[in-house]
């Protein structure tokens, strides 16, 4: 909580988003057209770009263009130094550069139209979001696999139909949430790939007169390449790129949210195994004295939920929507803030994560989950069909339900009576070894399928994640080096035709 202020039972919307959203005022019928100050440094960038490309064409001049490119970087420095009226809307621009080159300055705008403008400064806002997505569900993921490291031993319930199911371990667990981290990452990169193509030059939708070199001003920019059709690069693209974006969010949110469930479902319990340790993630009932409310988690869910609801707006505004109309045209169309905070607050949820391993180990011990093994030992060890194996553990579940006793506590004379009344011969195991193969341990550490709990699969899949992980980490770094190199090179062009009139 920001300036250390108590938590009172929840964590406000307010404390989660860390990140400024570009939002555009209700009523404002231009504000499509305005977007924030990143929107505003992209347009920068792009009439930088422009300057260049218009200069190696020759479609300017040498003096005018040095005189466009000069005024350019002059009203850069200008705005940069003092409070900025945000607005990316090239025709709000163009009067400020009229001032200080004079009416030569429109000539900035041959071969390109607002259209063009617009779809690409949503390109560059996309992209700089997702990798600031790709960064923090990264950092989510190797929270987990921090946990996974440290619990490889540590046997916990697992659930299906919300009813205890089988044991497990808390790193086997976690290496499956990390798994499907990784392949909303995977989406997210996927996406990068065809968002990171420039439309520039396209114009209003079939290019111009001017033989602007538009593979150029792709590379300025940091694009990989271009969208090739025109029309497609204003009027289709636009709308199936930000889809794709929208989807792999909107799918990591739906794990998340489902992660935050599991966790959530333990303050059921009088006493849980897994908890969310004291601090500013947990709240405090304002009447309530001994209630710890998980704040956290709760604010996980929600943002999980929010998410979701705002990438499903992406889909529902250009639906039935003519191509070429401004319902899904925006500057920043998938705003980045609520995810990238919502994968941040995840990590911090991971990091505060309280394990009571006994606690967990009771709770498998409580119920019947070992059960699945007895059939399985009795088929391998002593050739006892399934289904006979199947029928004797649920009599055994059944009567040691019926008389409360956990399966370990039910006697062994009581357990081989009940195996001669289903199979009419005596039970095939002894004590020792019946007692063996209903173990938690033997069942979570017997395993031999591939992505089972056994430790030489943990450790297995340890290793492929970290390695998974570190890839990606470099693919971010490669991206951001890659932007930032295409940045300099764009700076030294304009200051190039700023002071000779050519970029080449």
């Amino acid at each position: 909580m920001a300036g250390g202020a108590k938590n009172h039972g929840f964590i406000s919307e307010s404390a989660v988003m860390k990140n400024p959203q570009e939002t555009a005022q209700p009523n404002d019928v231009n504000a499509g057209f305005r977007g924030g100050a990143r929107s505003v440094e992209h347009l920068d960038r792009i009439n930088k770009a422009s300057i260049v490309a218009l200069a190696d064409a020759g479609i300017v001049s040498p003096e005018v263009g040095r005189r466009i490119a000069f005024g350019v970087l002059e009203l850069i420095q200008v705005e940069s130094s003092q409070p900025r009226q945000w607005s990316a809307d090239y025709l709000d621009y163009e009067p400020k550069l009229v001032s200080v080159v004079g009416a030569d300055a429109s000539r900035l705008h041959c071969g390109r139209s607002r259209q063009d403008i617009s779809a690409t400064i949503a390109r560059m806002n996309l992209r700089d979001g997702l990798l600031e997505q790709c960064d923090a569900l990264l950092r989510a993921r190797q929270a987990m696999l921090a946990l996974a490291e440290e619990h490889r031993h540590t046997i916990v319930p697992a659930y299906t139909h919300g009813v205890q199911a089988q044991p497990t371990t808390l790193a086997h667990y976690m290496l499956g949430m990390s798994s499907a981290m990784a392949r909303s990452s995977a989406r997210l990169q996927a996406a990068f790939a065809q968002v990171n193509q420039g439309p520039l030059g396209a114009a209003a939708l079939t290019t111009s007169s001017f033989a602007l070199d538009r593979e150029r001003l792709a590379s300025l920019l940091g694009f990989d390449g271009v969208v090739e059709n025109a029309y497609d690069a204003n009027h289709f693209a636009p709308v199936d790129t930000a889809l794709e974006v929208a989807s792999a969010i909107g799918i990591a949110a739906v794990q998340i949210g489902q992660f935050a469930q599991d966790l959530h479902s333990q303050y059921a319990a009088p006493t849980p195994w897994m908890t969310l340790q004291a601090g500013e993630l947990v709240g405090t009932s304002s009447i309530m004295p001994q209630k710890r409310n998980p704040a956290a988690l709760e604010q996980l869910r929600v943002q999980s939920s929010i998410v979701l609801g705002e990438v499903q707006a992406v889909a529902l505004l250009a639906h039935n929507v003519r191509s070429g109309m401004f319902d899904y045209r925006a500057y920043d169309p998938v705003p980045s803030g609520r995810a990238v905070s919502l994968f941040n607050l995840l990590a911090r949820v991971l990091g505060a994560l309280v394990v009571d391993k006994e606690r967990a180990l009771a709770e498998v011990h409580g119920d019947y989950s070992t059960a699945t093994e007895i059939a399985d030992a009795l088929l391998q060890r002593a050739d006892v069909p399934f289904r006979t194996g199947h029928h004797f553990a649920s009599e055994l579940t059944n009567f040691g339900r019926s008389q409360k006793l956990e399966l370990r506590r039910i006697p062994y004379e009581d357990v081989a009576r009940i195996y001669e009344a289903i199979a009419s011969q005596p039970l095939p195991l002894d004590e020792p070894a019946f007692a063996e193969i209903s173990s938690p341990r033997y069942m979570v550490f017997g395993r031999r399928g591939i992505g089972g709990p056994q430790l030489a699969e943990v450790d297995r899949m340890l290793v492929r994640q970290h390695e998974a992980a570190a890839v990606d980490l470099a693919w971010i770094g490669q991206r951001r080096a890659r932007l930032a190199q295409a940045d300099a090179a764009l700076d030294a062009a304009a200051s190039r035709v700023a002071q000779t009139g050519r970029a080449l």
